[in-house]
């Protein structure tokens, strides 16, 4: 059985641990889940994570871990990327970079053991115990997902893309470079699209669609049922069912996302059922060109990028024309509109624009987020109700 681990630094990834696991968030091509039920065959059987988050509830993600894990359940680190391709040995822990990012339980555990995420896996299994090396990537910060784009796009694609397509472009397509490009059955290339891979491949999974003029520059890649819509797409992971449109580089969309208007994003995170409103800008470089700091729950910390952009929480949604400075995070459930620039960090439930922001009203938030979902054809569960209410009672101090 696998069972994954939210460890404290994971529980601390704001504004994304709010409202989901660790587990649920894309790195590179494929959700971090996903990469470690592929390395053990397996389903996830459940998460071990934040309490507030017992009824996260979305597609196939695993429900909250059994109140004791039985002895030989494989507890797994999320946030260690592990390696597309890779395979799991029968052995008894797993390291990656010298650290444990994984273990077979010696002994039945109560979950309890493990809610506030500080117990090390290397607690939990027996001594002696016959290991394996994971040639991954430990996310050390939230601004992992974006500094370790790159690499683990080109990684993942070189996995993937000989899996799901020939590696013949379409007849009609711009093709500059000499790297890999995967365009899988279903998926629909229009005439004139420009495949730039100087610097790395680019994927098209089935499903997907990409309209003329669009420039895709890789390492890219496009998921099932993502629509892109025109302008240069560099460096990206577009999630599944995310719509996008305007200049966006290196910055990993979750899924069902819309960026379907004019408007630069770059070094950016954005979170599931995100609504960037027409002309809304990131920065992702400052004007003295030194590192950018960002906010964290323990206080602003030096990322040491030169370029990041704007963590945007799940539900977000901006007005036309907002402008987001450099190593913005935006607080999950949000809505920030007008033309005063939100201060670098935005509460998780804030409504309002500018400094002028006050708690956006759960009822209100739900309602939009159900309309919101309703129009992909995916309805608010009455798990992810209590899911996001919990969320909102933990991030706004108010009874629900």
């Amino acid at each position: 059985m696998l069972v994954l681990y939210d460890d404290a630094r994971a529980r601390a990834f704001a504004p994304f641990a709010l409202t989901r696991p660790l587990g649920e968030m894309r790195a590179g091509v494929e959700l971090l889940r996903r990469r470690w039920e592929a390395a053990f065959d397996t389903r996830a059987a459940g998460a071990a994570a934040a309490p507030h988050l017992a009824q996260f509830d979305e597609a196939d993600a695993p429900p909250a871990a059994a109140d004791v894990l039985q002895a030989g359940t494989v507890l797994v680190n999320t946030r260690c990327a592990v390696p597309l391709g890779w395979r799991a040995q029968d052995v008894d822990v797993w390291t990656c970079a010298d650290e444990v990012a994984a273990v077979r339980l010696a002994r039945d555990t109560p979950l309890a053991a493990l809610a506030g995420g500080e117990t090390p896996l290397e607690s939990l299994g027996a001594l002696g115990a016959r290991g394996q090396d994971i040639p991954g990537r430990w996310l050390t910060a939230v601004w992992s997902f974006v500094a370790d784009l790159p690499r683990q796009l080109r990684d993942d694609i070189a996995v993937l893309g000989p899996r799901t397509a020939s590696g013949t472009p379409p007849a009609a397509a711009i093709v500059i470079g000499d790297h890999p490009i995967y365009v899988a059955a279903g998926a629909v290339v229009e005439p004139a699209v420009c495949f730039d891979v100087s610097a790395g491949p680019v994927l098209v999974a089935a499903g997907a669609t990409v309209r003329a003029f669009t420039r895709l520059v890789g390492p890219c890649a496009v998921g099932r049922g993502a629509t892109i819509l025109g302008s240069r797409v560099s460096g990206c992971s577009i999630g599944e069912g995310a719509t996008i449109r305007g200049e966006i580089s290196e910055t990993v969309v979750l899924g069902h996302a819309n960026k379907t208007h004019d408007g630069f994003v770059g070094h950016s995170y954005l979170g599931r059922w995100v609504n960037l409103g027409a002309g809304t800008i990131t920065s992702n470089l400052k004007n003295t060109y030194g590192t950018v700091h960002l906010w964290t729950p323990a206080g602003r910390r030096d990322t040491g990028l030169v370029k990041l952009g704007t963590m945007f929480g799940d539900h977000v949604k901006t007005g036309i024309g907002t402008r987001l400075t450099t190593g913005s995070v935006i607080g999950a459930g949000s809505n920030i509109y007008g033309s005063h620039m939100p201060p670098h960090y935005v509460p998780p439930f804030s409504w309002g624009e500018g400094d002028a922001l006050g708690i956006y009203r759960l009822e209100k938030f739900l309602e939009t987020a159900e309309r919101a979902m309703g129009r992909r054809g995916m309805p608010l569960s009455d798990r992810t109700r209590r899911q996001l209410a919990a969320a909102f009672a933990l991030a706004t101090g108010t009874a629900v």
